[in-house]
Formats: structure tokens, C-alpha cells, sequence
């Protein structure tokens, strides 16, 4: 910020000089509003000088820009390297570095990591809970019929309603599993700490499982093209969220 004063000092005492000689070759008397209709003559000199301080301004905003560019870029370049790291110990690191490449809030904290990749999983999930239900159609989705639908896992159930319902049931421990550990879990390595985080573990698991119920289901009454299509987007919630509770047992490890 030294340098960004100085400059604004350096332009301050050149507009200061300017008007003092712009008073000199105008006789010394107070420079006058003038009409815009009438043509206006400058002191010789005047001109030269304002054309060379007319890029102060100029020089002073791009060394500003620069400053700030360079403060911005340092950041990310930091939490990018803090994920990367983090990265290292999932199943699946390519995946984790590029579903939390946006969440630079992170910044070195492992326990903001994982609610940042629990998160993630959960909005993952929710998109493929509604895709599989596009697929599946209205009529196979539970209705408000008298029968109040079919439930999950009865012979008149669907493979693909089921994993729709397996999805749905991941959005919310995944959700849970989020909210709790951005919650007051109190003091690292204390009880009421380890029983927070014994939590989170527990629902980022049980959705974790209920992704691997959606995909064995597959395998039974489902066409090779609707299998194919919903494979696709399971296994990548499957693997952020196997990556999402990576990162939380990391949390549990001192990191």
C-alpha cells in the first residue's frame, strides 16, 4: 500500500503545479469558468504539461489493478494446493480436486474442507435423484393414488423408483451429516467433539450405502440404456461422497 500512496502523493503535487502555472501564464488572476461556445487559449506549455500528467492517473490505476490482481491470485493459488493436499488421501483424487476447486473459503481448514465436500455431495445427489425420476415418470413415482404408491423394495416397485428413493435418502444424511459439522461441535479432541464428528461419519456412510443400494439394484429390470444413464450419475455422487467421508475421518485424525 506504500507504493500505492506515493503515487497518489506524486499526483497529487503534479495537479498542484499545473494549476500554479496555469495561474502564472494566466497572469496570476483566478481561472474563470468559460463558455463552452468560445474558443479557449492555453499558456504555451500548459497543454504539454497536462498531456504528460494526464497519464498519472493512467500509470496509478494500473499499478492498483496489478496489486489487487496479485493479492486475488495469491489466495486461490493457496487453498488450490491446501485441496490438492487434502486430495491426496481419497479414493478418488482427480474427482475431489475438481468438485472443490470452487470452495477457496476453505481456505486450510480440513474440517471447512469436508462440509464443503459434503456439500457438494448433497447437491450432486439431489440432481441425480431428479434425473432417475425423470426417467422413471410420474406414473412410477408414488402418485396419490389410494395405494399411496409402491414402497421401496415391494414387488411392484421399480429398480429404478427404488434408487430414485435411495437418492433422495442420501440428499438428506448427506445434509445432515453437513449441517452438524458446520455446527458447534465444540473443542478439537474433546468427547463432545468426537461424538459430533462419530456423526457426521455415520450419515455420510448411510448415504454413501444407500448410492451402492441404487447401483447393485440396477442390475435386475432395467433396460442396458436407462441402467447405463443412471450409472453415470451415481457413480460420480458415489465417488465424491466416498471422497466427502475421506476428508471427514480426516477431520478425526488431528489434520
Amino acid at each position: 500500500m506504500r507504493g500505492e500512496e506515493e503515487v497518489a502523493r506524486v499526483w497529487e503535487e503534479k495537479r498542484e503545479g499545473i494549476h500554479e502555472e496555469d495561474g502564472r501564464g494566466l497572469g496570476g488572476s483566478e481561472i474563470q469558468p468559460t463558455n463552452p461556445h468560445h474558443s479557449v487559449c492555453t499558456p504555451r506549455g500548459t497543454s504539454s504539461i497536462m498531456a504528460r500528467s494526464g497519464a498519472l492517473p493512467l500509470l496509478a490505476a494500473l499499478i492498483l489493478a496489478f496489486a489487487a490482481a496479485a493479492t486475488v491470485a495469491g489466495a486461490p493459488a493457496a487453498a488450490t494446493d491446501f485441496i490438492r493436499k487434502s486430495c491426496r488421501e481419497t479414493q478418488f483424487p482427480s474427482v475431489c480436486v475438481q468438485s472443490l476447486s470452487s470452495y477457496g473459503a476453505a481456505g486450510n481448514s480440513p474440517q471447512e474442507l469436508a462440509r464443503a465436500a459434503l456439500s457438494v455431495s448433497a447437491d450432486r445427489a439431489k440432481s441425480a435423484s431428479a434425473y432417475v425420476g425423470r426417467l422413471v415418470g410420474p406414473g412410477l413415482r408414488g402418485g396419490s393414488g389410494s395405494s399411496g404408491g409402491a414402497k421401496k423394495g415391494s414387488s411392484s416397485s421399480s429398480p429404478a423408483r427404488d434408487c430414485m428413493e435411495n437418492m433422495a435418502d442420501s440428499v438428506g444424511h448427506l445434509r445432515d451429516a453437513a449441517k452438524e459439522l458446520g455446527g458447534n461441535m465444540g473443542r478439537a479432541g474433546t468427547a463432545a467433539f468426537r461424538w459430533h464428528l462419530s456423526n457426521v461419519q455415520t450419515w455420510c456412510s448411510a448415504a454413501l450405502t444407500d448410492e451402492n443400494t441404487c447401483l447393485d439394484g440396477l442390475s435386475r429390470g432395467v433396460d442396458a440404456r436407462t441402467r447405463a444413464a443412471i450409472r453415470s450419475k451415481v457413480v460420480d455422487v458415489a465417488q465424491v461422497t466416498s471422497n466427502a467421508l475421506a476428508l471427514v475421518n480426516r477431520v478425526g485424525s488431528g489434520h
